[in-house]
């Protein structure tokens, strides 16, 4: 039952993706500098991203303790006789992992947001939060209750190293453009700036850059169906605002640098 519940949600996310690629290349989501009416209620941002990422907090480490007190997965005896107690320390390092950046996402990007932050559509929230849930069971389904083993030497294997290090570089990535835009807002007079500096040098969204690069390595590190179907989704969301993101500020800015790209470096 619990795995046929893991294939439909892993097919509905991926058709979602399709439909979100499609969309939204010709309709902006509404929220920051495409904030607009006519799409009903919406709620102060920092409570609003609190409230939509906290269920990817929450549901993988659900998935954990939901292994470990019905003795499923890797936590089952029949698993643990064969493997031993090390075959946990892969999926809890794909925990921790997870959690570093979900953990930033959902407390720490909040709280150090301007308090003039735009309202964020009410209908946006409940979707992130369905997809948050989604994913977040998909992933934990693999790691905690699928009983796929992780050996330890999983962590010299090639795929898990370069996909650390994606990871790790996307969410620095990540933090340190989040961090400038911050800055940018703090300090600007009035309407938008021009970011500079790090990234921004390269591409005219590098906090989705930084995004797309590392639930790329989460794939590889993973090497599942799960995270790459993570990745998928996080491209389609991401890499069309990331376009259109790009034609606003060369359409706003006569002097914007004509080398910068949207999303990815040199390339698009």
């Amino acid at each position: 039952m619990l795995a046929s519940v893991y294939s439909i949600t892993l097919i509905s996310i991926c058709a979602v993706a399709l439909v979100v690629f499609i969309l939204l290349f010709f309709v902006s989501a509404p929220y920051g500098r495409y904030q607009r009416g006519g799409w009903g209620p919406a709620m102060h941002a920092r409570a609003a991203w609190v409230v939509m990422e906290l269920p990817a907090v929450l549901v993988i480490a659900a998935c954990a303790v939901w292994a470990a007190g019905a003795g499923r997965g890797v936590f089952s005896p029949e698993f643990q006789a064969l493997h031993g107690g090390t075959a946990l320390i892969v999926p809890f390092l794909f925990l921790g992992l997870w959690q570093a950046h979900y953990v930033y996402r959902t407390f720490v990007f909040p709280l150090l947001m301007r308090g003039g932050a735009k309202p964020f559509p009410v209908v946006l929230v409940l979707f992130a939060m369905v997809f948050n849930t989604a994913n977040g069971f998909v992933n934990g389904y693999v790691l905690f209750l699928s009983g796929r083993w992780y050996p330890l030497p999983w962590i010299w294997d090639p795929r898990f190293l370069a996909g650390v290090a994606l990871f790790v570089f996307g969410l620095l990535v990540h933090i340190s453009a989040d961090t400038t835009l911050r800055r940018l807002r703090g300090d600007r007079s009035n309407g938008y700036l021009i970011p500079r500096g790090g990234m921004f040098e390269l591409v005219s969204a590098p906090n989705y850059f930084g995004e797309i690069v590392q639930w790329l390595g989460w794939a590889v590190m993973t090497w599942s169906l799960a995270g790459l179907s993570f990745a998928v989704f996080t491209v389609a969301n991401l890499l069309p605002r990331g376009v259109r993101y790009h034609a606003w500020y060369c359409a706003e800015f006569d002097e914007y640098p004509e080398k910068r790209r949207a999303v990815v470096p040199y390339l698009l």
